[in-house]
């Protein structure tokens, strides 16, 4: 447009031109490197699409471009738990509503193709109509802390399984006078024994057999290894039980929650827990939710085999802790097997129960001290 032209224009209307024009949606198709983000109308309509780096900067320039073109009160991101996890807290942070967008429509996939600008399209469309209403982890308080160390945790515990089985698979080819000497030990005796292999790997005895030593030596390695994980464990379930008695201690007066379990709960309800809007959401959430499969006279439900199969798991745990050593439990469960219910029934109702308490203890959770 020349200058011309411009200058004709008058002020008034190239003010109305600059503003917003009413509320958009933003929805973007995260990577490692770069994101791709496409801002639509309350309509549907395309209104642009950019691509980003994945930087502080590359954020701040993402919302900056799509307020350019309205309102931005809602966003769609793929993997708020991993390449859009910290857009997504950027975007949480400046007063965004985010939505976790994880399955795009494959029929609409099938028609249209793939491809980054279409998926940012997506994202924003599943916001639109509302078939994304999970709202994304702030990720920024001490539940994340909990999942840093659950982590550590899991990765050491997996390593020192392995140096186990290691250490028992080196006793079975060794030889025998060594592996008659170590018979019989129990697993707590035998790391002590064969660490101190290890101390005498600077004094060989003259006459020795190669493959003896380098037996000796080798039990002596993995179990230092066994020692120093199981330290290392020890050390993160500390941490981890530090943080639940500071952070949510009333879910270890509930009989069957130790630490662990409750760590596992916390992590799946997320530092945010409004984003639940009912307690049946988290049972959803937790793969708990009866699931209608009735037809004709048949009426029929099963059990919901989605969500958090962690949480679930912690679920179950709770339940039989608590028809071991629980009264009330074990008297629900005599009444229902009098009223002809199978034992994996009342299990479903008693996670389902164990849920619903757990989901009002967490609810009104206020962000803890940091550890």
């Amino acid at each position: 447009m020349s200058r011309s032209t411009m200058s004709s224009t008058p002020p008034a209307e190239r003010a109305r031109r600059r503003r917003p024009a009413g509320e958009v949606v933003l929805g973007v198709d995260t990577h490692r490197d770069a994101h791709v983000a496409a801002v639509l109308s309350v309509t549907g309509t395309v209104l642009a699409t950019g691509e980003f780096p994945a930087t502080v900067a590359g954020y701040r320039d993402l919302l900056k471009w799509a307020r350019k073109l309205g309102a931005v009160r809602r966003a769609g991101v793929e993997g708020t738990g991993s390449y859009g996890a910290s857009l997504s807290r950027y975007l949480l942070a400046q007063g965004v509503d985010v939505f976790d967008v994880n399955w795009m429509d494959r029929a609409d996939r099938r028609r249209r193709g793939k491809s980054d600008p279409l998926d940012a399209q997506n994202a924003a469309r599943s916001v639109l109509s509302g078939r994304a209403r999970a709202r994304a982890k702030t990720g920024d308080g001490p539940v994340q802390i909990a999942r840093m160390y659950k982590l550590t945790k899991a990765s050491a515990v997996k390593a020192r399984t392995q140096a186990v089985n290691q250490l028992k698979a080196v006793l079975v080819t060794a030889d025998p006078v060594l592996r008659e000497e170590l018979a019989g030990l129990g697993n707590a005796e035998l790391f002590r024994i064969c660490a101190q292999f290890t101390d005498a790997r600077g004094r060989e005895e003259v006459g020795a057999e190669p493959v003896v030593q380098a037996t000796r030596i080798t039990l002596g390695v993995l179990a230092h290894r066994i020692g120093q994980l199981s330290e290392e464990i020890r050390d993160v379930e500390a941490r981890l039980a530090r943080l639940v008695e500071c952070h949510a201690p009333q879910l270890l007066d509930v009989v069957g929650i130790g630490p662990d379990t409750a760590v596992t709960l916390l992590i799946t309800v997320g530092d945010n827990p409004e984003r639940l809007d009912s307690e049946a959401s988290f049972a959803a959430l937790c793969g708990v939710s009866p699931v209608e499969r009735s037809s004709g006279r048949r009426q029929y439900r099963r059990l919901n085999r989605g969500g958090d199969r962690q949480a679930n798991a912690a679920l179950h745990r709770i339940v039989f802790t608590r028809l071991r050593v629980d009264p009330r439990t074990q008297d629900y469960y005599e009444r229902r097997i009098k009223e002809g219910k199978t034992r994996r029934e009342i299990v479903r109702c008693l996670k389902r129960y164990a849920a619903r308490e757990v989901f009002h203890l967490v609810k009104q959770l206020q962000s803890g001290p940091r550890l």
